[in-house]
């Protein structure tokens, strides 16, 4: 395992921050490469849970150098608790510290198609990370295989998984054909305890990277990001729905290295969401509902052609 980044890291024992800090790039993340002789796991680079042993200073110096907003991260919830009245009744009301110790996980998710068809993956129980239902993921990779030309399985290629969570989507992507996914995903929780775990049970913790970071910040530092690989070929966007605008996301992700003549994005949004017809120099080549969900897909116009001509080829009988 090496970590890419060589920005300030909050060492695992002694929660300073390391001798070899540096400035120089913003983005923190976390690669694997294949093991030798020993099982290993993946490196939170930066944790916003409190008890690092760093001083309020130096987390509001950290954070600051990530260009985050120290005062949304470093606000202590209550060690009590709370009781609001509602109504005649009170609710009580548990510390997040609390809260956060009691997440536990499921199994609840399977892999449809590929190399790691029907392994079963881990989600968290309750509502804090909805993954894709499977019906849609089906019929966004039935699309996206059809569209590309090979309809057993993906073209080969770099997939970005946005507001990962599970690692669901990306996982399917490498079970049918990518070579390589970046995970993009803030909550170290969910990194820790579900994502790393899914990509070892599916054995494809080698061929992942996982940016523990926020969306609109891996977004914003793209550049820095892309190097010599280039855009992405596939692009996953599956944000939860009340946390996000959509118009500006979308106008974000137009605008970004990431994206190429020739991607392919993915974007789950809920009823009554209007999503453009072009996203940069891509073309919205499906949009399909399922009930509350709508799933648009865009790719190159020479994609959208050659669903076109299928659609006329006559049927022999």
């Amino acid at each position: 395992m090496s970590v890419v980044s060589s920005s300030p890291i909050l060492s695992p024992s002694s929660g300073r921050l390391s001798s070899n800090s540096s400035t120089n790039l913003p983005l923190f993340s976390t690669s694997f490469t294949k093991p030798i002789s020993q099982k290993r796991y993946p490196l939170i680079v930066f944790s916003y849970k409190s008890g690092t042993g760093l001083t309020s200073e130096d987390k509001k110096e950290l954070l600051k150098r990530y260009g985050l907003d120290p005062d949304e991260f470093l606000s202590e919830p209550s060690p009590k608790t709370r009781r609001r009245k509602e109504g005649r009744g009170s609710k009580l009301v548990v510390s997040d510290e609390k809260s956060q110790e009691e997440r536990t996980t499921h199994r609840l998710l399977q892999v449809l198609g590929g190399k790691a068809r029907r392994k079963k993956l881990l989600s968290p129980k309750g509502m804090d990370v909805r993954p894709m239902m499977e019906v849609v993921k089906g019929a966004a990779f039935d699309i996206l295989q059809s569209a590309g030309g090979c309809p057993a399985s993906l073209r080969p290629g770099r997939w970005l998984d946005l507001y990962s969570g599970t690692g669901s989507v990306g996982i399917e992507a490498i079970s049918r054909g990518c070579s390589e996914v970046h995970f993009v995903e803030m909550d170290p929780w969910v990194v820790s305890n579900v994502l790393t775990p899914n990509l070892e049970w599916t054995g494809f913790l080698d061929v992942s990277s996982i940016h523990t970071v926020r969306v609109e910040t891996f977004l914003e530092r793209a550049e820095q990001f892309v190097g010599k690989d280039g855009p992405f070929d596939y692009m996953s966007v599956t944000p939860p729905y009340t946390a996000v605008d959509y118009e500006v996301l979308m106008a974000q992700i137009s605008k970004s290295a990431l994206v190429g003549k020739d991607s392919f994005i993915v974007v789950e949004y809920p009823l009554r969401t209007d999503m453009l017809d072009t996203c940069g120099c891509l073309v919205k080549i499906k949009d399909r509902r399922f009930g509350r969900t709508h799933l648009a897909i865009y790719g190159p116009d020479w994609a959208q052609k050659k669903r076109k001509s299928e659609k006329k080829i006559p049927i022999v009988t």
